[in-house]
């Protein structure tokens, strides 16, 4: 492999790291234009498995923006990144794939905040497939699958007992 492939390799992995990473901060911060925009005209979303739902962007970012106004805070870490390039399903242009863990704390909307807590009382984990291809302004994606693993949420206190 000569230096120009090695650095044009490089350059790719870059690209498509910073595709994902726009994609948890779009979620994160309820930027529903900027999640539109990583994905390719065709492009697609699973969210099944975490309760959600499945289809094109435009129909995801409604539903994000619907179902994450009961957390206003939360932190999407997707960590421990593969990236692999080669071919995709029907696609024949320059395509990546993406096997991704993630942990995302969030907090519920509380009408009565009065303790000034900020912590996560709802957390999640899972691993993410995704699916790029290289457009003509950079890396889209085509795919994306959630597989939740677990989930923890709040603890529920007893009641008193009234006698």
């Amino acid at each position: 492999m000569t230096q120009r492939v090695e650095l044009a390799i490089v350059m790719d992995r870059l690209a498509v790291d910073e595709v994902i990473t726009e994609y948890a901060v779009a979620v994160d911060d309820g930027d529903w234009g900027a999640y539109r925009k990583l994905f390719a005209p065709d492009g697609r979303a699973d969210y099944r498995s975490a309760g959600g739902i499945e289809g094109n962007a435009e129909q995801i970012a409604e539903w994000l923006a619907e179902s994450m106004k009961l957390f206003p805070m939360r932190q999407h870490l997707i960590v421990n990144r593969r990236i692999r390039f080669g071919a995709l399903d029907q696609h024949t242009d320059d395509t990546a794939r993406v096997q991704a863990d993630y942990v995302n704390p969030m907090r519920f909307a509380k009408e009565d905040d009065s303790d000034g807590s900020t912590a996560p009382d709802f957390v999640c984990g899972g691993r993410y497939a995704f699916g790029l291809l290289r457009a003509d302004d950079g890396w889209r994606l085509t795919e994306v699958v959630v597989e939740e693993k677990w989930r923890r949420l709040p603890e529920r206190r007893p009641e008193a007992v009234v006698n």
